[in-house]
């Protein structure tokens, strides 16, 4: 890199994992960078989900099965996918969209850039928490799909194939197989897909909070502020924030989730952006079965339409998808079903929160984020749109972000991940 790109400054906006990681790639390659989002590192998106980090992930959810279960799902009977009426009005070029790329060819084009992104974003995370010290959160035992009947397995066959075409490492267990990794769970599941190869973390608002603990100790500046506008000129970008204050860099990632869609129409972009709304409870978690109170990795049950993963915090339950505005009242009739679902499946015990946690995951109709300079714009690059793989993807997309702003070949094909495809310069 030259000496006038490592004299760049750059802001970043957004510290969940996506904005954090882009920040601290920057830094280390010699860019003086100020974060800013208005809470703590790692206490929005990217502190709800389930914590894996699997290459599976490949799958978007509007892949070809959507077709089969259009009817449940129309008929407000999944607990899978929710959708509040009026919002999918308000939105209808991009549910149109969303549909029109659940074609098979579609399909196979996200998966294969899906899988460029996480395969390096695994690698990414693996090495910064070995260099960091973090391998006492991680698992590599993998995640298992459920499955209560053999129609349910079935129909995820092209799923599966197409992971297989990827080189994901799977393995179906009958039964017997599911009771010897997680006695824990009832006997209520007809088969299992287990996903090796793979990993989670047990805690990860701690993780994201730790990388930035590292960008902090690197030199890095964190200013916690609200920012409510920005503007482009020949000299740089200057970012409005809430105290009235202005800050000034030679450029600026947004990288802003659920956010930067009300953010980027201020700042003269449309953005055809929707949101998968999700909810967590936290479980103490008990088994019958002796010398085992917990689970061993995280499970999906296919059918029940929820994830149930190992944490720090005891059990965390996540619901499926709810599509709905972002700033939406909750509505916590879907993680209500999907804990009926779970507890016939393992006991729960008691709940060990107050609260009902509820996150925006930001989502194009392509179920790939935008990764890349903004439509018309040499100042502004984007890393927005990753849906409910944002944890797990924030890592790669640092690093694409850091080799677009320094001027360097990108780490992966950038191509599929070009902003242009749902965003507009007004």
């Amino acid at each position: 890199m030259s000496d006038n790109m490592a004299k760049q400054e750059v802001t970043v906006l957004g510290a969940g994992m996506v904005g954090v990681c882009t920040a601290l790639e920057l830094q280390r390659r010699g860019v003086q960078v100020t974060l800013v989002d208005k809470t703590d590192p790692g206490q929005e998106t990217s502190y709800g989900n389930a914590g894996v980090l699997a290459r599976s992930s490949l799958i978007p959810i509007n892949n070809p099965s959507i077709w089969s279960n259009l009817p449940s799902l129309i008929g407000h009977k999944s607990t899978s996918l929710r959708y509040d009426p009026m919002f999918m009005v308000r939105n209808t070029a991009w549910v149109t969209q969303f549909l029109a790329n659940a074609r098979a060819s579609q399909c196979a084009q996200t998966a294969s850039a899906l899988n460029s992104l996480i395969s390096l974003s695994i690698d990414s995370h693996l090495a910064m928490m070995r260099e960091l010290g973090l391998l006492d959160h991680l698992s590599d035992q993998g995640w298992m799909f459920l499955y209560r009947n053999e129609i349910g397995f079935s129909s995820a066959e092209a799923n599966r194939d197409l992971m297989g075409h990827h080189g994901v490492p799977l393995e179906v267990l009958e039964p017997d197989a599911i009771s010897e990794l997680e006695p824990g769970l009832n006997p209520i599941f007809h088969k299992a897909v287990w996903i090796k190869g793979s990993y989670s973390v047990d805690n990860p608002g701690a993780i994201v909070a730790s990388y930035a603990r590292a960008f902090v100790n690197g030199g890095g500046r964190i200013q916690k502020a609200e920012a409510t506008g920005m503007v482009e000129a020949d000299d740089g970008v200057t970012l409005t924030l809430s105290d009235g204050t202005a800050l000034h860099s030679d450029k600026i990632a947004v990288c802003a989730g659920p956010w930067a869609k009300p953010f980027l129409s201020k700042a003269g972009y449309r953005v055809r952006m929707a949101f998968e709304r999700g909810y967590h409870r936290h479980f103490t978690g008990h088994s019958a079965v002796a010398n085992n109170i917990g689970l061993n990795r995280p499970i999906c049950d296919t059918s029940g339409g929820y994830v149930l993963a190992p944490m720090q915090a005891g059990l965390r339950l996540t619901s499926g998808v709810e599509m709905a505005d972002h700033s939406a009242p909750q509505n916590t009739r879907q993680i209500e079903q999907a804990e009926h679902a779970a507890r016939q499946a393992f006991d729960l015990g008691n709940r060990t929160d107050d609260q009902t946690w509820l996150g925006s995951r930001p989502t194009f109709p392509d179920s790939r984020p935008s990764i890349g300079m903004a439509p018309g714009s040499r100042r502004v690059a984007l890393g927005i749109g990753h849906q409910h793989i944002g944890f797990m993807t924030g890592s790669g997309t640092g690093k694409m972000l850091a080799d677009i702003l320094t001027g360097q070949p990108c780490a992966i094909d950038a191509a599929p991940f070009r902003p242009e495809r749902y965003i507009r310069r007004v």
